[in-house]
Formats: C-alpha cells, structure tokens, sequence
C-alpha cells in the first residue's frame, strides 16, 4: 500500500514538474520586449552589429552618465556606481540590474534592441525623481562605443569650480519662492454643538521647490505640505475634503484615533473620493496627537508629489523643572515657537523640507536663550537622520506620545511614517546648519541643495 501511495506522489511530482516547464516556456515566449519611443527598424535591419554593444554606464548622486547611443543589436550595460550610495540601473519596460553598492559593478543585459529612445533610471526609491534618469538613444548612426568612461577615470576634475559651486549654492541661501506649506488653517464655521468645520481641496497646482523649479505638485489648498490643522482635546471635527484631482483619492489621518469608518482606505472603510465628488469625515479629537493627514488611495505616488500634512491635538506635555543627563529644564519654560518639519525625498518634490529644497528651505530665526519645540514628520519612502549644529535636541515624544524617560540626541534617526518631538535650546549666536545627515540627500556637485536650513541665533 506504502509503495502505490509513493508512486503515486512520484507521479504527481512529475506530471507537476512538466507542467511548471510548460509555463516557464511559454512565459518567456510571449513576454514583450521593452518598447521604444520611436518606431523600430524595418525587418531584418543590418544595421544591427554581430556582436553586442557594451555601453559603459556610471551612477552617481543623482545622475545617470555614459554611453547613453548606441547603434542597434544586442546591447549590454556594464555599469558602475560611483557614488556613495546603493544605486541600480533598469530599463523602463525592462529588466532591472541587482542592487549595486558603492564602488561596485554588474552587467545588465537589455537584449535586443531596434532603433528609437529608451528610458534608463534608477529603481531606488526618491532616486529618479532626483535626477537619475536618462535617455538611450539606439541608432544606426550611432558609432560603437569605445569604453571610456564619462566620470573619474581619466577626467581631469576642476576641482576649484567644484569649490565655486559649493561657496555659491550656500550664499544664495535664503532664497525667496512662491508658496510657503504648512500654514494654519482656520476652521471655516464653528456649529452650535462646538463642531470645528474645515474644508479641504486636493488638487494638481503649481508648486516652486526651489528658486525657478516650478512642479505640478499634487497638493491639499494650494501648498505643500498641506495647511496645519490643530484642534483642542475634545473638539468635535468635521473635514470636508473636495476632490479636484484627475483620479480618485481618499484622506488618512495618521496618528489620529478616529473610527474606522473615517480612517480613510477606499474602498474598505468608504467609498472612493471620485473626481469631482466630495466627501466628509467627522471625529471627535478625544486625546493628545502628533499626527499627520495623507492621501491613502495610490499613496506611492499622491504622497511624495505633496498630498501630506501635519495635524496636531493638544499639547505635548514638557519637561520643565527636571533636571536630564545633567541639563536642567527651566521650571518656567516658554517656548517661543513650535516648527512642524515635514520631511519628503521622492515624487515631483523630492528631497525637501516643508516642501522646499536648499536654498528656498525656511531659516529660523531665534535670540539666545530661546527655547523652540520642533515635531518632526517623516512623510518620504527613506530615513533621515535629522542634525542640528551646536545645539541637542531633547527627545521628549515618540509619535506624539510622551517620553516618560525624555534623551538627548545630536542625530535624530526618522524613519517613514514616525514623528519626533524635540525641545531645542537656542544657546549660543551664529548661523547654525541643520541638515539630513545623509550627505547626498543635502550636497552634489553643482552645489548644496534638498533637505537643509539653518537656525540663527541673534545675541540676548
């Protein structure tokens, strides 16, 4: 009986094993190639070569240099990161390389391809809407490639332009732009029962990031990020949210304790906001919250492009009149201002913060002995290790719930989705620069710019 039963199994396994093989082939058979956005060669083009083409191609932070034409056939990528970060190389429509570290190298087989353009970029997220993205352009004009590279090997570097640049960038800093995110918004009525009313408008508008870089953002009344709502503890909240968007979208409030039918995921807890339509949330704010309000509705690709915005309930308690790692918290502790700083990397925006990039990011402007509050919000697709020069930042809530045991941290690690409470110290004069610590997410080569600002402190 044992021995029909493991004939039996051995028989399914094999009849399993054809069938799979039979899938594969197909599979390969009828997968399409990647398609060009021109129209390709006439059948049985010679002008392909016999051999394939290999294309030399470098990364770096954030740009994509090399052989980019080709003349047509089998073309090969050999590529190489020259940056200091992972980066990969893929064809829109294509095969993607494996992920390549800094200093490293791999090959990446595009097979075939005709005459027309095709698109490179890399598949890291934020890193396309970087700048790492290029044009192949496949053509029977084209010479073969001869192999040298475009960056760091053998190009004399000009090192003192590099050093123009940089001192440059920085002194353009503050620049004026069009727009500032973020802005209190006032409820539009206030009902008989206590009922804060706010409105609520998504919709594609201009948006400046940096001075002359004017994107099509994806934004909530006009602004990125979207305007501050604050609330008391205990307000009854109705946001009406209009959606003048070409696509449907729904709003999550992040943070926030509200039921389930107002959590926003279309279509689970409510129905899509079409274009056009109009839909109402309504809550009542029952506890303390640094929170956040999203789009969740192809959150990948509404997020990044602006759809984000910080909504807050209370106030975060503060240490005042304890003594921390030796710091004494002043009994009578007034905070001058309160900073929401929403941090992005990715979409239309990219490396931003409040929705601006380096030099068009806010200076904050304090007198010496001055204590301000900052709540971090990290509303990108990477982590950002916040550092503030000079001055250390008091941790005293973890997404919006208070520290019982509030620390001291001089880089404050954010990840997606996390918000941080700090309580700064503004003690000594100067320009002071604060800054994502991943180098490359505030410097390149033409200069500083994304995710930096400065405090400057005014003598007492």
């Amino acid at each position: 009986m044992r021995e029909k039963l493991f004939d039996g199994f051995l028989l399914m396994l094999t009849v399993m094993g054809v069938l799979i093989a039979a899938i594969a082939v197909v599979g390969i058979a009828t997968r399409p190639a990647p398609a060009a956005t021109e129209p390709a060669g006439p059948p049985g083009d010679a002008s392909g070569t016999a051999e394939p083409v290999v294309a030399h191609i470098q990364l770096t932070e954030f740009a994509i240099e090399g052989d980019l034409t080709v003349p047509p056939g089998e073309v090969v990528l050999e590529v190489h990161n020259e940056g200091a970060v992972i980066h990969n190389v893929a064809l829109e429509g294509g095969p993607v390389s494996a992920d390549i570290g800094p200093g490293e190298s791999t090959n990446l087989e595009l097979g075939r391809l005709e005459p027309g353009t095709y698109t490179l970029f890399c598949a890291i997220p934020g890193h396309r809407e970087a700048g790492m993205v290029a044009t192949l352009t496949v053509s029977a004009d084209a010479a073969p490639p001869t192999g040298e590279s475009v960056h760091g090997h053998g190009e004399e570097v000009d090192w003192a332009e590099l050093d123009r640049m940089m001192e440059e960038s920085i002194l353009r800093f503050p620049a004026e732009t069009e727009g500032r995110g973020a802005q209190p918004l006032e409820p539009v009525e206030v009902l008989d029962d206590g009922t804060k009313v706010f409105e609520i408008t998504a919709a594609i508008t201009p948006w400046e990031v940096e001075p002359g870089k004017v994107v099509d953002a994806w934004t909530y009344n006009g602004m990125v990020p979207g305007p501050l709502i604050r609330v008391d503890v205990g307000d009854r909240v109705r946001v009406v949210v209009h959606n003048e968007l070409p696509m449907g979208t729904d709003v999550h409030w992040h943070g926030i304790d509200t039921p389930n039918s107002m959590d926003g995921v279309a279509p689970l807890t409510q129905p899509l906001i079409q274009p056009g339509e109009t839909f109402v949330y309504e809550f009542v704010a029952e506890e303390p919250a640094v929170g956040m309000y999203h789009a969740h509705h192809h959150g990948q690709m509404q997020v990044p492009n602006g759809m984000f915005a910080p909504f807050i309930i209370g106030e975060v308690p503060l240490p005042a009149g304890r003594t921390i790692s030796g710091i004494e918290i002043p009994a009578d502790l007034e905070v001058v201002e309160e900073i929401p700083m929403v941090l992005n990397d990715a979409g239309v925006i990219g490396f931003s913060l409040n929705g601006k990039s380096f030099p068009a990011t806010e200076p904050y402007v304090f007198r010496q002995g001055d204590w301000f509050l900052v709540h971090y919000y990290n509303e990108g697709l990477q982590i950002h290790p916040m550092h503030l020069h000079q001055f250390p930042q008091l941790v005293v809530a973890k997404d919006g719930i208070p520290l019982e045991v509030p620390y001291w941290a001089d880089t404050l690690n954010v990840a997606p989705g996390e918000r941080y409470t700090v309580l700064v110290q503004a003690s000594d004069p100067g320009v002071w620069v604060w800054h994502c610590h991943i180098l490359n997410h505030v410097e390149k080569e033409e200069g500083m710019f994304g995710m930096v600002t400065a405090v400057i402190v005014e003598e007492a």
